[in-house]
């Protein structure tokens, strides 16, 4: 899949479930000199004001990247400058209980980003959930898409950070059975899903 492909899937699943929200994909910033683009920026204003920040990342995307630091070096560019810029800015609100901030960082559900995101576990996996904008939490995600073939509301994330790291029983579990994820993990040679399982 195109990241244009997932980026739609990503647009439709937005509007198909929240109340008017803004969406903006391939939004700009500007911050500290630093200027970049990320593929969608949602800002969801019920209950509460809660901005979605996402990097897609398709087939091409990983073939033509030197290796997921170069990945996590984006990703991370994009969550220190995105809120930075004056046009993004965040402001603490009392009582805020949920996060104001959700930066993701998605793969397509193919074989070619099962293995990358396979081979580059550890990396990927150390990602911290919880992050801050100044003084409002935020939460970081990196997984892969799934539901792309369903109802836009359908459309979810199969997260490899946090409490299920890639390969575990609990990602396992989590990947929807008949799912492209699950043909792709299939796909995918035992040895590299498995790193334990001899070859």
């Amino acid at each position: 899949m195109r990241e244009d492909d997932l980026a739609t899937r990503v647009v439709d699943h937005y509007a198909a479930t929240n109340d008017d929200p803004e969406i903006n994909v391939e939004e700009p910033y500007d911050a500290e000199g630093r200027r970049g683009v990320v593929d969608v920026y949602v800002r969801r204003h019920t209950p509460e004001r809660v901005d979605h920040v996402i990097e897609l990342k398709s087939d091409a995307a990983v073939r033509a990247a030197t290796g997921a630091n170069e990945i996590l070096r984006q990703y991370r560019r994009m969550e220190r400058y995105f809120h930075a810029d004056e046009r993004h800015a965040i402001r603490p609100k009392l009582g805020r209980t949920q996060p104001g901030a959700r930066y993701l960082l998605c793969f397509a559900p193919t074989p070619t980003c099962v293995y990358h995101v396979a081979t580059h576990r550890a990396l990927y996996g150390s990602v911290d959930t919880a992050a801050r904008v100044d003084d409002v939490p935020a939460v970081r995600t990196v997984g892969f898409l799934t539901g792309l073939d369903g109802s836009p509301a359908d459309l979810g994330v199969v997260s490899v950070n946090g409490d299920a790291p890639f390969g575990s029983e609990a990602f396992l579990r989590a990947v929807p059975d008949g799912s492209r994820l699950a043909e792709s993990i299939r796909r995918v040679d035992d040895d590299v899903i498995d790193p334990a399982v001899d070859g």
